[in-house]
Order: C-alpha cells, then sequence, then structure tokens
C-alpha cells in the first residue's frame, strides 16, 4: 500500500518551478508590508480628534 503511495507521489509536477512559491510568498509579505506602512501615523493626521474629547460634552 505504502508503495503505491510512494510511486503517485513521485508524479507530481509544478505548473512553475519550486523557487516561484517563495517568490510569490516573499511578494504578498512584501505588499502586506507596504500596506500596513501606508496607514503609520493616521491617528496623528487627525489631531484635533485625539484632543480632550469629553470637552465638548
Amino acid at each position: 500500500m505504502s508503495r503505491i503511495l510512494a510511486e503517485g507521489a513521485a508524479h507530481i509536477t509544478y505548473p512553475f518551478p519550486t523557487f516561484v512559491f517563495g517568490a510569490i510568498a516573499l511578494g504578498t509579505f512584501i505588499l502586506l508590508g507596504v500596506i500596513t506602512w501606508s496607514y503609520r501615523d493616521v491617528a496623528n493626521r487627525h489631531d484635533h480628534k485625539s484632543g480632550d474629547s469629553s470637552s465638548h460634552h
């Protein structure tokens, strides 16, 4: 039984070379990092909201 499974696993072909999987993952992490970096200092852009809001009530 394990011989049949081993023979079946040996015939797997990927649609592109295996290093492309790493390149896709790296590109995804870089994209997510850029998106996260673009939100830096957003709270400080709205300094009128970060003040003492209880004074308005």
